[in-house]
């Protein structure tokens, strides 16, 4: 659905990004995650036709993003600090909206205020960042777009309405087959919806990967042999890290975890343990040299 090939983008002397290439598949919640400054938001800029690559590719359906009204009416892009006219209410807006938007639905956007519990005749200028987060959000989902583009959706949102606002997403997904890309600086924030996950660091993809697969293809495994190990047995495999402890060998690695299991047995076993990986244990074996760097999107 979405292409993204080689991208750069310079702000004068900044090089905000460095050849960033992904694919997003209808139909699924990408997170891009990244501290501040990793250029999460340019990327979203980008992929929404606000700004112009320096260079690359960036596709909606084979069709370029920029200065395309037909493909960007598919889509919905909500800024971190959303903009709302001055003297507008909920009402006045959802008007303009309404007049964008061609998808546009009354009926779901009249049951979305009911979630929301936004006053409705207040100028939305008036709003808390909060407040205004979530009415970007309500027009957002109201518009009922084939791509919803969120940056930094859950600043300023209690417990209680970034769960609401999460449970939304994942059920305009369902229903639709929407799409939802979605930037955060705190990958526990996107981790538990979120189908795929991409780390942005200095303008660059340091890994792109779906969850689900990269939770069932690494494991790690605690085992003492009878026999003595060598490492280079599971070659074929891709090893992330390797430990010994006294007599207990500790293998992180990715691949079929009964292949695996097999190559083991030829060391005659006599304890063997397979444990299950967080996300973010994962993500610290995979790229241990960045470990800093992935502490602060981890807090």
């Amino acid at each position: 659905m979405i292409k993204v090939e080689n991208v750069c983008k310079r702000f004068d002397e900044t090089e905000a990004l460095k050849g960033v290439t992904i694919k997003i598949q209808r139909g699924s919640i990408f997170g891009i995650v990244g501290r501040n400054g990793a250029g999460k938001t340019t990327l979203l800029k980008i992929l929404t036709g606000v700004y112009k690559a320096d260079s690359g590719c960036i596709l909606y359906d084979g069709e370029p993003v920029f200065e395309n009204p037909q493909v960007k009416s598919k889509i919905f892009f909500v800024p971190d600090n959303p903009y709302f006219f001055g003297s507008f209410s909920i009402y006045d807006m959802a008007n303009f909206y309404k007049g964008i938007y061609n998808s546009w639905d009354s009926r779901h956007f009249e049951n979305l205020l009911k979630i929301f519990n936004l006053p409705l005749k207040k100028r939305i200028s008036k709003f808390s960042k909060g407040m205004q987060k979530q009415c970007a959000i309500l027009f957002a989902l109201s518009s009922r777009p084939e791509l919803l583009v969120l940056d930094e959706p859950f600043d300023g949102l209690d417990p209680v309405i970034r769960q609401s606002v999460k449970k939304l997403l994942i059920e305009d997904v369902a229903d639709r087959s929407a799409s939802v890309i979605i930037s955060s600086h705190n990958l526990r924030e996107l981790e538990d919806f979120c189908d795929t996950i991409a780390i942005l660091h200095e303008g660059k993809v340091l890994l792109c990967s779906n969850i689900e697969e990269l939770k069932l293809d690494t494991c790690k495994i605690q085992a003492v042999f009878k026999k003595n190990f060598l490492p280079e047995s599971l070659n074929r495999f891709k090893v992330i890290s390797y430990s010994k402890k006294s007599n207990i060998e500790v293998i992180i690695v990715k691949g079929n975890k009964e292949e695996i299991l097999d190559t083991l047995k030829d060391f005659e076993p006599v304890l063997l343990d397979i444990l299950p990986l967080s996300l973010e244990e994962i993500f610290i074996y995979e790229m241990g040299g960045l470990k800093d760097e992935l502490t602060q999107i981890m807090d």
